[in-house]
């Protein structure tokens, strides 16, 4: 039964949530296309916010707020994998 459900079961949505000032703070022009390229994916919808309150992670490395959960991380790169590492646990 569990192969069953592996093969027909729909993949998860994650719900991502960036603050402006964070991305316009630490998102590179090298890595705008590998974001766009995952947040163009189906099973991921985002927002951005002018502000989250968070000033002072806002500060200190690029954030996104998860499914509710904070994910931080030392680069932009770096945020990106950890995004792409929780959709595919999620899937």
């Amino acid at each position: 039964m569990k192969l069953f459900t592996k093969i027909f079961s729909k993949p998860k949505t994650i719900k991502v949530d960036f603050c402006e000032k964070n991305l316009d703070r630490f998102l590179s022009e090298e890595h705008a296309t590998d974001y766009h390229s995952f947040l163009s994916n189906k099973n991921v919808h985002y927002k951005e916010y002018s502000c989250q309150s968070k000033c002072k992670e806002c500060q200190q490395s690029p954030y996104a707020i998860v499914n509710g959960e904070f994910m931080a991380a030392e680069s932009s790169r770096e945020l990106l994998e950890k995004l792409k590492e929780h959709q595919e646990t999620k899937s």
